[in-house]
């Protein structure tokens, strides 16, 4: 017979003697922390014993554990008593009771429960896209808990350990291990993973703008680390001035010329950096009459180039 409890519980257990003991009859009866077995007055000795080890004969204790006491309710209760139960308290436990004619036993198995706690876990980490990555997550608890890794939408992976081959951007994010047993809430942990890659200029647009207003270059590039700008005017770098203003919010920049002239029009480049590459594209800022493309036709052609180079 089994009975599971958890390292943090309790545990009673009840064993009826006489002739219900005879026909091996017994009944459970859940309390907290002891094992409680029911004599008859015929009874002339009474024992508990963990394995083969005795822990009371009579109320003589033989145990050294001091988490280990006797309760006894006249002479026909004779209960084990078990303080803070942990996973050693795990094994067979037996009440032996010898009568007038023959001895006789009940025996009960107890099994202790552990919940979950996951004692390591990755860092956080910052990879460069392309690098493979190993999250670790290791769990104790009893029953053994399964391990659940996954990037917070996707579904899980059941293992320790999470291997990336080959880790691309979309796949940054917040990682969640979970370790469950079923025995308590389960312990859940996080790792956050930040996947470095060069720039990309997704956008770069302009207004069509008539000589005498402020006319306004956009450029957008996606990166991490996060880009630094540049803006070119055929090969001459530019920089704010009373006539140019150059403005950057983290992966967005704006060429802004304060009045147009007829020498602004023509051909601007956007250029993107961090330490992992560069990206550039062209757009044209447009007079009014001219009806040009605002979006960089360089930049749909690199777009192209790009894709057929991955085929």
């Amino acid at each position: 017979m089994h009975f599971a409890v958890t390292s943090e519980g309790c545990l009673s257990l009840t064993l009826m003697t006489g002739s219900d003991l005879v026909k091996g009859w017994h009944e459970c009866i859940w309390t907290c922390l002891s094992y409680v077995c029911y004599v008859d007055d015929k009874v002339s000795k009474v024992a508990w014993l963990n394995r083969s080890n005795i822990i009371f004969a009579g109320e003589d204790k033989w145990s050294l554990d001091p988490r280990v006491e006797l309760v006894t309710q006249g002479q026909l209760e004779y209960s084990l008593r078990i303080q803070k139960v942990d996973v050693f308290d795990e094994g067979p436990y037996t009440c032996s009771i010898q009568t007038k004619q023959q001895p006789k036993t009940s025996q009960v198995y107890l099994i202790v429960q552990v919940p979950p706690v996951i004692y390591k876990v990755s860092d956080d980490i910052i990879v460069n896209e392309g690098s493979n990555v190993t999250l670790t997550c290791l769990a104790s608890g009893r029953p053994d808990p399964s391990i659940t890794w996954r990037l917070l939408n996707p579904s899980g992976e059941k293992q320790p350990y999470l291997e990336i081959s080959g880790i691309v951007r979309s796949q940054a994010g917040r990682y969640e291990c979970k370790a469950s047993n079923d025995v308590s809430t389960p312990d859940v942990k996080y790792v956050n993973v930040v996947v470095n890659y060069p720039p990309y200029i997704k956008e770069v647009r302009s207004s069509e703008t008539p000589v005498g207003q402020a006319g306004v270059l956009h450029c957008e590039a996606s990166a991490v680390p996060q880009p630094e700008f540049e803006w070119y005017r055929d090969e001459r770098r530019l920089s704010s001035s009373q006539s140019v203003s150059i403005q950057i919010s983290g992966s967005r920049t704006l060429l802004v010329v304060a009045n147009v002239t007829e020498d602004d029009y023509g051909n601007y480049t956007c250029v993107a950096t961090n330490r992992l590459g560069i990206h550039n594209a062209s757009v044209s800022a447009c007079r009014p009459a001219d009806g040009c493309v605002c979006q960089s036709f360089w930049l749909l052609l690199l777009s192209v180039l790009s894709a057929l180079l991955k085929c």
